[in-house]
């Protein structure tokens, strides 16, 4: 990846005029702070950069971003990623997403996307709950929350995206909480600059429908042991946290899929005699 000098940028260069809709507390803002951040740590022109995203709350963000952007339709986000970075692999791609749409009818994409290792940063915010749509349980809800939406719980095993990640190939698994903005830039420049497909989890809480959430803030910690590069030390590790460890859980250095480009770009003009009449 081609970067500028990061003095050149201030996080607020990678910000348009929208105000965003999130509602007041909602972990959101502080993930957008965090990218802007991240990227003017990195120094990435904007006009280098791509944001895509699917359909959620999360999903706002490519409007919020001077970026490229693009607002995917509900769990295609990863697909129309990779087409860009296969196609364009100078640009810097991330993918934002949520645990519904990533998990749930993205949930295919998501093994993919790992399993090929294109080199593209996905950020997913987990909330544990469809916060767009009112509060219902999503792939990673507990089996014992009881709302209006599902009384007495789903009692479904919740979706484990970190356990998913790794063993589907992703080469780097971190975990963050969103009201650690200085802590989500620095996860989201080490996944940006790291080769490869990079899974990055934020915890987000839902004031709204979930407000017992906030409690999240003493709960989340620093894992205590090192980033390892074994898979199967990871696999242990990742399986038996309390989902509370922050940092980088896991590291590879699998090379990307990187395919050969070949430039098949054609002029307009070369189409006209296909519509004369």
């Amino acid at each position: 990846m081609t970067t500028n000098p990061p003095k050149t940028f201030l996080a607020k260069s990678y910000k348009s005029g929208l105000k965003p809709v999130w509602c007041p507390g909602c972990g959101d803002h502080n993930v957008l702070m965090g990218f802007t951040k991240a990227m003017a740590k990195l120094g990435v022109k904007p006009e280098k950069s791509v944001v895509v995203s699917g359909i959620g709350c999360s999903s706002r963000i490519p409007a919020y971003t001077k970026c490229y952007g693009f607002h995917g339709v509900h769990g295609r986000s990863l697909p129309i990623a990779a087409g860009i970075k296969l196609a364009r692999p100078e640009l810097s791609v991330l993918v934002f997403s949520g645990d519904g749409d990533g998990y749930s009818i993205g949930g295919n994409h998501f093994l993919h996307a790992c399993r090929r290792n294109i080199d593209l940063t996905y950020i997913v915010m987990d909330n544990q709950v469809y916060g767009m749509t009112k509060g219902q349980p999503s792939p990673t809800t507990e089996p014992d929350w009881d709302n209006g939406m599902a009384p007495g719980g789903t009692n479904l095993r919740p979706f484990q995206p970190l356990v998913i990640a790794l063993a589907a190939g992703a080469n780097f698994i971190a975990r963050g909480f969103s009201g650690d903005s200085n802590g989500t830039a620095e996860l989201i420049s080490k996944a940006v600059m790291h080769p490869g497909f990079s899974f990055v989890e934020i915890l987000s809480p839902c004031v709204t429908f979930r407000p017992e959430q906030r409690a999240w803030k003493e709960m989340v910690r620093p894992a205590p042991v090192e980033t390892t590069y074994d898979r199967g030390q990871a696999a242990r590790r990742l399986a038996t946290d309390d989902g509370f460890y922050t940092g980088v859980l896991f590291r590879d250095t699998r090379p990307a899929f990187e395919p050969p480009v070949v430039d098949n770009r054609i002029e307009v003009s070369d189409f006209d005699h296909e519509f004369v009449v």
